[in-house]
């Protein structure tokens, strides 16, 4: 039974709930509400089908009729949900964007513990350690469900995976991937106390990275952007892996470098 709709339109900037949603894009109040904001109607279909829906539904009024914006915007008022409509250049100011996509939804923060991750639910997982840029959050995300990864863990002090800009960088992987969150002293007994090979890009007594024994579940361990991981870090790995480096550049980018380590190790376990 569909329950009462709740739909209004608002026309003015200085409307409150224009002023809370602009608020979400700043991360005190992230945590404050438990609240996210995510913009787009990829983003919100795959929210969808992975059994997710905003509580509120923001729409363009300018916007044209598509029939995944309207299972969406079907499915929000199944649920109860509320839908807001506004010209353009209002929910340009509430996405922080000149050329706004037509829709855009406020989710309910997700349980980040490390005690919620199922270790057996994949046989890849990638671990981030202090990844400061947003962007290269959400494209690990995405590199995650473009291996069939179980989710990403992020340890010690990263950037907020709830961010407009690593919600937007994720492509939408941000719906389909377990998120954890835990400090280094926390992660490590939880991942020692079950099955796990923790492996990590490294120059310290390292073995090339396309001939490495690979076992699942695997977590791939990425560090900081700028300084790499800690070496109490890498030393307490059970596989440290180098990719050779042909060119002038003595490093990968975070994020491609574990997209690259993750692809091997998938080929591997799927050998």
């Amino acid at each position: 039974m569909k329950q009462a709709r709740m739909r209004r339109t608002i026309t003015g900037f200085s409307n409150p709930t224009v002023k809370y949603l602009r608020s979400l894009r700043e991360k005190k109040h992230r945590k404050r509400e438990g609240k996210f904001l995510a913009e787009g109607l990829r983003l919100l279909t795959d929210a969808r089908e992975g059994g997710r829906l905003p509580e509120m539904l923001v729409m363009s009024a300018a916007r044209d009729p598509h029939p995944l914006l309207e299972a969406l915007e079907n499915a929000v008022e199944d649920a109860g949900g509320e839908i807001v409509e506004t010209p353009p250049e209002i929910l340009s100011k509430i996405t922080g964007k000149d050329n706004p996509q037509a829709v855009a939804g406020v989710f309910c923060e997700f349980d980040t513990s490390i005690d919620k991750i199922d270790r057996s639910r994949a046989p890849i997982w990638l671990v981030a350690q202090a990844l400061r840029d947003p962007g290269n959050l959400g494209t690990m995300l995405r590199t995650g469900d473009a291996v069939g990864a179980g989710g990403l863990i992020l340890i010690d002090d990263c950037a907020d995976p709830f961010s407009v800009e690593a919600v937007r960088a994720s492509m939408g992987a941000i719906f389909t991937q377990q998120i954890a969150q835990a400090s280094w002293e926390e992660f490590l007994p939880w991942l020692r106390s079950g099955a796990g090979q923790l492996v990590a890009a490294s120059l310290r007594d390292a073995r090339p990275y396309r001939q490495a024994p690979y076992v699942a579940p695997c977590f791939i361990l990425v560090g900081n952007e700028s300084r790499g991981l800690p070496e109490e870090y890498e030393m307490a790995c059970d596989l440290r892996v180098t990719m050779p480096m042909r060119g002038r550049a003595d490093s990968l980018n975070a994020a491609i470098a574990g997209a690259v380590l993750a692809y091997e190790v998938l080929a591997t376990l799927e050998a």
